[in-house]
């Protein structure tokens, strides 16, 4: 069977300079010199802020976080003297953490999204620690190409490894493919590199199945679903498809079955060659069932916006669908660069790290996903588990050939599990725009009025940002709409601008058109200029 491949605001410039009375803190006929140290401080206003300022010689701000309305600031002795000042909500020293995070998860490849960007698209990101932590106790089977046992992604899962055609330990993935599944599905999630795989704290077993010419027979799959369920595998990912099935196939689907082991495969990648039925995804999610029953889940890929994947089979063995087009993982040592190209992580160490599109990329995903889902209940069934996964994708219960059930909201199923209330999730960000005119003035000899305009792009999911977008002014003139200036937000989501308007009564919008990211926005403003 072949592989399924394929603004911060502007602060008073006296804010900075603020050293002019008395030491309000140091005692009279001090004669040492008070430490320097650092005060987190949240304050009601800028204004409020630099009058607390000014009873401490030479403070100075080092750091702003505008959102918050707080900054960082260093000064000789104790922050104890901003408590109680007018405007002042908190002051404090900064508390110590131990920094846990996968850099895959906090640097941006483009625009307020991270690399690793399927992580927060599917909720995954929102998932108790707890749960991530007490998925230790399941163990994920990946049947595939090999493993890259040093990748750092990898290592730090100790998994275990067996190659069932050659019959050994050594399972060196020469194709890369297995690699880049199993980091999907079982990555470290706390090893301070690369990326975060789906399954939180859950056991990695890599059952390596390349036979002869380096490809999968049906009994390779077969033998190699066996060990999986005989070694203590609860869930089996299959990124594996061809055309066709087999009793042998079928056998190992009912082993596993038997066992209570849940096993998800990819629905294919052959959308544009016709469109064929692929096993074994089709023997878990049978044919004319429209993703009711079965004993596994059939998995179809999705795009960042929530839609199929152009690539991506349909039909009626689909069960649902994960993100599957462009998607970042680990990539193995040693494999071509044609074939996994790769990408520099910033904050990553070690280890290699790309994009890669396929439903054999989708399904990692869900078996990380059904590893939580278990996590949270041990008690459920793998029936059940597959059952909470699809009522709490993205389809709302309605199914549909192209994604099934639809997307997996990895936080929804988690929380259902559990028998918590259930947040829907929202496939792109809302979003809207705050737009206010400042003034307007004319300079000497000239018809033309500047005025001045303000706007912001806000958007209301904390996990995307409206830094650096691109946003358009236009202005309404002979039943048309002309463009005056485009502009990139600040960090804030803050424009400023100044144009040139002769006197009389205009209508001006500004535009946001949206990326698969954040909801296009516009808002409409009248001036008029005298």
């Amino acid at each position: 069977m072949p592989l399924s491949r394929s603004h911060i605001p502007r602060f008073p410039a006296f804010l900075a300079t603020a050293a002019a009375l008395a030491a309000f803190f140091a005692p009279s006929g001090a004669t040492s010199t008070p430490a320097t140290s650092h005060a987190v401080v949240g304050f009601r206003s800028n204004e409020q802020l630099a009058a607390a300022l000014t009873r401490f010689p030479g403070a100075r701000i080092v750091r702003r976080l505008p959102h918050m309305k707080t900054v960082v600031i260093e000064l000789k002795g104790s922050a104890a003297g901003f408590s109680g000042l007018p405007g002042i909500s908190f002051a404090r020293a900064p508390l110590r953490r131990t920094v846990k995070v996968e850099p895959a998860l906090a640097a941006t490849f483009r625009f307020g999204l991270p690399y690793e960007w399927q992580y927060v698209v599917t909720r995954e990101n929102e998932v108790p620690e707890e749960v991530l932590r007490a998925a230790g106790a399941i163990k994920i089977g990946v049947v595939d190409t090999g493993l890259d046992v040093t990748h750092p992604d990898i290592a730090a899962k100790a998994p275990e490894t067996w190659d069932v055609v050659h019959h050994r330990t050594n399972v060196a993935d020469k194709d890369g493919h297995g690699t880049f599944v199993s980091a999907l599905a079982a990555g470290s999630v706390n090893n301070n590199e690369g990326i975060a795989g789906f399954g939180g704290d859950a056991q990695l077993l890599m059952v390596k199945a390349v036979g002869a010419g380096d490809s999968f027979s049906d009994v390779d799959e077969s033998a190699a679903i066996v060990y999986a369920v005989d070694h203590g595998a609860k869930i089996i990912n299959l990124s594996i498809g061809g055309e066709g099935s087999s009793p042998l196939e079928q056998r190992a689907v009912e082993y596993a079955a038997s066992h209570n082991v849940l096993m998800v495969a990819a629905a294919g990648n052959e959308y544009a060659d016709g469109n064929p039925v692929e096993y074994p995804a089709a023997a878990l999610q049978p044919v004319g069932s429209n993703g009711q029953g079965g004993i596994g889940l059939s998995v179809a890929a999705s795009t960042i916006t929530g839609k199929r994947a152009s690539f991506s089979n349909t039909g009626s063995q689909i069960s649902l669908a994960a993100p599957g087009q462009h998607v970042f993982s680990a990539i193995a040592a040693g494999t071509p660069r044609a074939w996994w190209p790769r990408y520099a992580l910033p904050g990553s160490l070690a280890g290699l790290y790309g994009w890669s599109s396929g439903t054999s990329f989708s399904t990692p995903e869900v078996v990380g996903a059904a590893a939580l889902v278990w996590a949270a209940n041990p008690s459920l069934t793998a029936t059940q588990v597959a059952g909470i996964l699809k009522a709490t994708a993205s389809g709302g219960g309605r199914w549909a050939p192209g994604l099934g059930y639809g997307v997996i909201d990895v936080a929804a199923a988690v929380a259902t599990a559990a028998g918590q209330p259930v947040r829907p999730l929202r496939s792109r960000a809302a979003s809207w725009l705050n737009v206010r005119r400042l003034h307007a003035r004319s300079p000497r000899g000239s018809s033309l009025r500047r005025v001045r305009l303000a706007v912001h792009l806000r958007t209301g999911a904390p996990t995307v940002t409206p830094d650096y977008r691109s946003l358009t002014l236009q202005i309404r003139s002979g039943g048309s709409w002309h463009r005056i200036a485009k502009t990139t937000t600040r960090l804030g989501g803050g424009i400023h601008w100044t144009v040139g308007l002769r006197p009389g009564r205009h209508v001006l919008r500004v535009l946001y058109r949206g990326r698969s990211d954040l909801r296009s926005a516009m808002r409409l403003k009248p001036v008029r200029v005298l």
